[in-house]
């Protein structure tokens, strides 16, 4: 498996075929990671543990364990963890590319934006 430490957290690939990939996402208390789109994929999310806000377009929803998230091909997103405990959520990313580079960063609370 493949695990990545960024500024807000971590991610580890749990599963990765022809036009998915599956992560295991944490998210440091108080902390969030970029706003951001994608070109090439969609995303759809479900939280397993912690408490946080996600932002989807111009919603910002109460990720609690259990929620379910849809984020459509180039909508703007993000995750804030807003709890004392690490935010974990999988995510399972669905389209035609699936790198790191096709990440549009909006906006980032650690120097980082731009495209990849």
């Amino acid at each position: 498996m493949i695990s990545e430490g960024r500024p807000w957290g971590m991610y580890e690939v749990l599963h990765r075929a022809p036009g998915v990939q599956v992560k295991r996402i944490e998210v440091k208390p108080g902390l969030r990671f970029s706003l951001q789109k994608h070109r090439r994929r969609s995303e759809k999310w479900v939280v397993i543990a912690g408490t946080g806000v996600a932002t989807v377009g111009d919603r910002q929803i109460a990720a609690t364990k259990g929620v379910f998230l849809d984020v459509p091909c180039g909508e703007a997103h993000r995750m804030r963890n807003t709890g004392k405990d690490p935010l974990v959520f999988i995510e399972v990313q669905f389209g035609d590319y699936l790198g790191e580079d096709d990440i549009v960063r909006l906006a980032d609370d650690f120097g980082r934006t731009g495209s990849l």
